[in-house]
């Protein structure tokens, strides 16, 4: 151990000035068996640091290395395991617990005594020692002139000292001279002790011939005593002499001190009275247009602008700290906050004048947009009140009482005027859409008449459709019954109504954001971002469009505005309060005319609620016209919910044939108005949905009524109301339906189909029914050849029922089914040609298949038709001619 002690101390501590005070063998407790060395360890240098150190055997070669180090003062806990007994495991307690069993119980008592007199002697540390014997730990301690604490090693560690490079070199030299040095260090020693014995001889004779010499030294350092003493004699009286001039070069010094002082607080005092007299002093042609300047010239005004700010800069000054206290700074704060109040009170009474005043004005001007749909534009009053925003921003920032009584006051006149004009506006609006004669007046109920046209959602009476009616004839008779089908409306007024509402939202749009903008800029609501409200009781729309409610102070108090926006917001509703209203009065008004005007209003709605959110998504116009959307959408989802209603109340008469159903053509006009409106509108979506709501009560209604016909076949109803359904699709090409369009197309050949072979089963009823049991048989499974051999189905049977269908009574017979046809058939859709070239074809069909049984069943019977194919075509062209 101390080879490997003295290899450590060489190869890893001596290069880092460290020395190696206790070592011991340890291994990881637990695990496999892999030895290192823990090392005590202290620096050569100040402050002394104390170290334990985990020393490794490198894996590549046979030397050691540095592994882990740990500070000593960072030790907390040393565990012993075990006082009584011999346990070579113990714990020591860094940052965590590390578990080691030395190779010997005696190194590890060596090495835990190292590390607690190393604490004792460096650190004085509270480091708990659990399970060691106290013995163990007494046996270091001091006692009368015995060794240090850290025992006699590390005491002749502390005095050794490594020789110096000339030390090294004499004592080669003397080794040199004596060649058996090392090989008998005895007889080197002796001689080295005689020597030493020579030289001290030599040094006690020196010291005995030099006696005289000292006596002479001793003699010389006496009078040199005396000339001290005389020469620190004088320096006492020059001390004494020196001491006045200080005292007077003391006072000198004070005195330019004082001067000094003076003169920097003379100059600090001057700096104080030119910063209040450049930034407290307001001049007396500001002071005079505060008091008396004129508001109504634009010189004025604009005077009183430069002196209010002058003012406000002045008020504004950061004093310093003790400027309060002066009493002209008192003085001139008294005359500057009279200056304001008096100011203030001045522009306030003004500009409320000015509101009043232009109020009036504006008022008596409304007669002359009364014959016109236009309102009356107040850009001359925005622009004279503009001349004094910047005196309202100075009231805002000085007086926001006054300030929000001026915005209160602006708001009270400007909302009843605007409240007489917008409703003198959309009166017009309304007499222009209605008519301004008696006759619209009723027509269109304005004076309580409870009557609709067909898109409304009012209730429906029930209609009766007659046979023989045409689609106008259908129309009249919904307008007995105090109805008007929408083919029967004047496209004109409906162009009229579009451009009205059109104009309506056109004169609204400006309207409303030139006062958003003045109000912004008047009353300068972009400065900041948090205001209070200067409205003191805001009015907020019901949910449902009516009353405005008003909100209560408390309340008000408590939901404080996030921003100027919304401020902004808040007086344009209490000033457009009756728009909204309006507006949405009008919108009934139009719904009542003609609920199909929902669609005009819709997109024209739709549009400027897009421009206007482009412009600012959260502007009083964009939110005013998004409410009133609303209703609009509304009312066309009633539109639509009524068109279905008409068809599920329908009737059909029992006595006569019913032709193309009123709703399928009140689609077809509803599609093409539509498709008119909504083109490269905003809002297709909505329309397209509707489209798909309408098409589907329609097919639903159709088969209903089919189902519940009585005078004319099913497959008839089906067949030409699909047709009209499909014809219209196609002409309009709506993408939306085009799943609809084939499937009408699709009912339409299949019902065209049925109804087909449904008749042409009775013209040669005997003879379809012999082929069937022909076809019966051989479905049984007998031969086709053999068939002539069946009693009821033999050759004399066949030749008998075809005897009985000549020419003449095959043409007989399809000249009455022409006109049973003809009947079922209405004239609107022309679909009598398709349905007779149809039968053609399924007539032949029917023949030839007759035909080729013949010839399978019965060959080379010679049995043929009593008339051939050239006479079936010919037969057909001449009673369609005929007819």
């Amino acid at each position: 151990m101390t080879a490997i002690k003295h290899a450590l101390q060489r190869d890893i501590f001596t290069p880092n000035d460290e020395r190696l005070l206790g070592i011991v063998n340890v291994c990881k407790a637990g695990k496999k068996k892999k030895n290192c060395f823990l090392c005590a360890t202290v620096t050569t240098e100040r402050p002394v640091q104390v170290k334990v150190v985990k020393v490794k055997k490198s894996d590549k070669g046979d030397f050691y290395k540095r592994q882990l180090t740990w500070e000593l003062r960072d030790l907390t806990e040393v565990d012993a395991k075990d006082a009584s007994k011999e346990n070579p495991e113990f714990d020591l307690h860094f940052e965590k617990v590390y578990r080691w069993v030395a190779s010997s119980t005696a190194e590890k008592n060596s090495f835990i005594s190292c590390i607690w007199k190393l604490n004792q002697r460096y650190l004085r540390k509270k480091v708990e020692f659990v399970n060691v014997s106290s013995q163990l730990l007494e046996e270091s301690v001091p006692s009368g002139e015995s060794q240090s604490v850290a025992g006699g090693d590390e005491d002749a560690l502390d005095e050794y000292q490594e020789l110096s490079t000339r030390e090294e070199q004499d004592i080669e030299g003397m080794m040199e001279m004596c060649e058996y040095a090392i090989s008998n260090a005895e007889a080197f020693a002796e001689q080295l002790s005689r020597e030493l014995q020579v030289l001290d001889g030599a040094n006690i004779q020196s010291i005995m011939a030099s006696e005289k010499q000292v006596n002479i030294l001793m003699q010389l350092l006496d009078e040199a005593l005396c000339e001290v003493d005389t020469i620190e004699g004088k320096l006492s009286s020059y001390e004494e002499m020196l001491q006045s001039v200080k005292e007077q070069m003391d006072q000198i010094s004070q005195s330019n001190r004082l001067i000094q002082i003076s003169n920097t607080n003379n100059g600090k005092l001057l700096d104080e009275i030119q910063f209040l007299v450049n930034y407290m002093d307001l001049s007396k042609g500001h002071i005079r247009a505060l008091q008396e300047g004129d508001l109504m010239s634009p010189k004025g005004i604009e005077a009183c602008i430069n002196a209010s700010e002058a003012l406000l800069q002045c008020m504004n000054v950061a004093l310093r700290p003790g400027h309060e206290k002066l009493m002209a700074v008192t003085q001139q704060q008294l005359l500057f906050a009279e200056l304001r109040d008096t100011f203030a009170r001045r522009l306030t009474n003004h500009l409320n004048n000015v509101f009043v005043h232009q109020g009036h004005d504006q008022s008596s001007t409304l007669s002359q947009h009364t014959a016109e749909l236009t309102l009356p534009k107040h850009n001359p009053l925005h622009r004279d009140l503009l001349r004094y925003a910047k005196l309202m921003e100075w009231l805002k920032n000085t007086h926001r009482e006054k300030y929000e009584g001026l915005s209160r006051t602006y708001v009270d006149y400007m909302s009843r005027l605007y409240e007489r004009e917008i409703k003198d506006f959309f009166e017009v609006a309304k007499i222009k859409m209605a008519g301004t004669t008696k006759e619209a007046k009723g027509k269109f109920g304005l004076h309580g008449s409870s009557g609709k046209l067909t898109g409304s959602t009012s209730s429906l009476n029930k209609l009766t459709v007659q046979g023989s009616n045409s689609r106008r004839s259908q129309s009249s008779s919904l307008l007995d019954m105090g109805n008007m089908s929408a083919s029967d409306l004047d496209v004109a007024d409906r162009t009229k109504f579009d451009k009205i509402f059109e104009q309506v939202l056109s004169e609204l749009e400006p309207l409303c954001l030139a006062e958003q903008d003045f109000i912004s800029k008047f009353f300068k609501l972009q400065q900041h971002q948090t205001v209070t409200p200067p409205l003191a009781q805001p009015e907020t729309e019901d949910i449902d469009g009516g009353t405005p409610s008003r909100v209560p102070p408390q309340a008000e108090h408590r939901h404080s505005l996030s921003s100027e926006k919304d401020l902004v917001r808040l007086m344009m509703n209490k000033i457009f309060q009756s728009i909204e209203t309006e507006l949405n009065s009008l919108i009934a008004l139009g719904d009542k005319i003609d609920s199909f005007n929902s669609l005009y209003m819709l997109v024209k709605m739709s549009h400027h609620v897009w421009t206007a959110e482009n412009v600012d998504p959260a502007s009083y116009l964009s939110t005013t016209l998004g409410n009133v959307l609303v209703t609009v959408k509304r009312n066309f989802d009633k539109c639509i919910s009524g068109q279905i209603r008409q068809m599920e109340e329908i009737k059909i008469s029992k006595k006569s044939k019913v032709g193309i159903l009123p709703f399928v053509t009140n689609f077809e006009e509803f599609a093409e108005l539509a498709e008119t409106i909504f083109r490269n509108a905003e809002r297709r979506g909505d329309l397209d949905k509707a489209y798909v709501k309408l098409i589907r009560a329609v097919f639903m209604n159709v088969e209903k009524v089919a189902s519940e016909s009585q005078k004319t076949p099913r497959d008839v109803v089906m067949m030409e109301n699909f047709h009209h359904i499909f014809s219209t699709l196609s002409r309009l090409k709506i993408s939306c339906l085009d799943v609809e369009r084939r499937e009408a197309k699709h009912k339409y050949t299949d019902h065209l189909q049925s109804y087909v072979i449904n008749s042409l089963g009775q013209p040669l009823e005997k003879l379809n029914h012999f082929f069937e049991g022909v076809e019966a048989r051989v479905a049984q499974g007998v031969r086709e050849e053999e068939v002539s051999y069946q009693l009821a189905f033999n050759k004399q049977e066949l030749r008998k029922v075809i005897k009985e269908y000549p020419g003449k009574e095959v043409k007989k017979g399809l000249d009455n089914l022409y006109k049973k046809v003809d009947k079922h058939l209405c004239e609107e859709e022309s679909l009598l040609q398709v349905v007779w070239h149809s039968m053609q074809d399924e007539f032949i069909r029917q023949y030839k298949h007759f035909e080729s049984l013949i010839g399978r069943c019965y060959p080379g019977s010679g049995i043929t038709m009593e008339f051939t194919i050239q006479d079936m075509l010919e037969y057909f062209s001449s009673i369609a001619q005929s007819h």
